[in-house]
């Protein structure tokens, strides 16, 4: 089958959306599927207002319309709302393909903490935007909270972890005293990351990742550990070597990084939100708590064996059999 899959957020961006999309893509050529990728890479770009490490595409409709006109695509999915995604949505409402998407982002809160957009103005945009696909793919933990939002042919699709490169490992590859916490992702104000920093914790704090709130926190947290960004083994091997996992974000719609600290036999301390509340079992593989101190501290008792084990239902392989149900195939 030949199949079309269009984004924004792709490589160098390190996030839940890119690495679901590249697992997805690889798993689906692994069974022999041909997939067309339409992503920034391709096209000149320019950094986004208050977010410069996101780059924004400058593409054009008719550029989108002919590849899909030369690859002929048995199914086009569109992943994300910037401007490759409008724009292979207007290709494809002009070429008569249809299409399904995917809502992966609060994408409406994540505007209203940069810029004064009413949420019912950016909820009706983007409502807009996925009322024209076939079938719109949602991470099950957020189907009732868009139905009550009024979206329309919402199926799910769940996310998935590579359990042979996240499993447990060696604890003491960081420096610091002990007990580690560690928190993985973007360093973004939606990410509501003084909430881990400002606890009063024993032993050493990590953060990996980048994001425009970086230098910021550098300066006001010289106590914690600011890694940057790390990939593969590299992060697998750092994960691996925390005692607990803290996840402060009251917005994510899933969380991909619980499952990677979960599959290393890391416990998860967060918020009772959307995507913890569908992952995390208090006493299984973490801890959820509206205190977080509270949170953090009880994942310190929480067997890593049981951690692991939770995470083991989630392969890409079924995560990527699910999208391709999903799809519509012409």
């Amino acid at each position: 089958m030949k199949l079309c899959i269009a984004t924004d957020a792709w490589h160098p961006q390190i996030n839940g959306v890119v690495t679901t999309l590249t697992q997805t893509v690889e798993t689906l050529r692994a069974w022999g599927h041909s997939v067309q990728t339409l992503t920034p890479d391709k096209f000149a770009t320019v950094p986004c207002p208050t977010y410069p490490e996101i780059r924004l595409s400058l593409v054009l409709k008719r550029t989108i319309y002919a590849s899909l006109k030369q690859f002929q695509p048995n199914a086009v999915h569109i992943a994300t709302e910037g401007p490759i995604g409008w724009t292979t949505r207007a290709a494809c409402r002009k070429a008569g393909i249809p299409f399904t998407t995917s809502y992966h982002t609060r994408f409406p809160e994540y505007v209203r903490l940069r810029l004064p957009v009413p949420l019912r103005l950016s909820y009706s945009l983007i409502k807009r935007f996925h009322g024209a696909a076939r079938q719109t793919m949602v991470a099950p933990t957020l189907i009732d909270e868009l139905h009550d939002k009024s979206f329309r042919n919402l199926v799910p699709w769940s996310r998935g972890v590579n359990i042979q490169l996240f499993r447990p490992r060696e604890k003491k590859i960081l420096s610091g005293d002990g007990p580690i916490f560690l928190y993985v992702g973007r360093v973004a104000v939606e990410k509501n990351l003084p909430a881990f920093l400002d606890l009063d914790l024993p032993g050493t704090k990590y953060v990996i990742g980048d994001g425009p709130a970086l230098a910021e926190y550098r300066k006001k947290y010289p106590a914690v550990c600011f890694t940057g960004a790390k990939k593969g083994e590299d992060l697998a091997r750092h994960v691996a070597a925390a005692n607990v996992f803290v996840f402060p974000s009251l917005t994510d719609t899933f969380g991909v990084v619980l499952l990677e600290a979960m599959a290393s036999g890391v416990p998860v301390a967060a918020f009772p939100v959307t995507g913890p509340k569908y992952l995390v079992k208090n006493g299984i593989n973490g801890w959820l708590s509206n205190d977080l101190q509270e949170a953090a501290t009880k994942a310190l008792e929480v067997d890593a064996t049981t951690c692991r084990k939770s995470a083991e239902d989630f392969s890409w392989d079924a995560c990527t059999t699910q999208f391709y149900n999903n799809l519509i195939i012409q």
